[in-house]
């Protein structure tokens, strides 16, 4: 049986997905409050925008989520250095 794969997975996965919903997992941590998922069916990938809603993970996303999370971790770190 020939496969058919689209951008988000296989034709399956999609059809599962469509009928059922995703079963998102988070795939990256960002901050606290901000992450980014994938589903693990068809392997959309998705991120918490500012009102907390999850929205599609577009390169545009991809950049303010490693910007951000590059000024999170050097913030984090710089508490940490002075608390000891």
């Amino acid at each position: 049986m020939k496969s058919t794969t689209t951008q988000h997975g296989n034709k399956f996965s999609s059809f599962f997905c469509n009928l059922f919903g995703h079963h998102y997992v988070v795939s990256k941590k960002v901050t606290q409050h901000i992450k980014e998922y994938k589903c693990i069916h068809c392997q959309k990938e998705v991120t918490t925008d500012v009102s907390g809603k999850l929205s599609a993970l577009t390169p545009q996303m991809q950049e303010i989520n490693s910007t951000l999370e590059d000024m999170y971790r050097k913030r984090k770190s710089r508490v940490v250095h002075q608390v000891a």
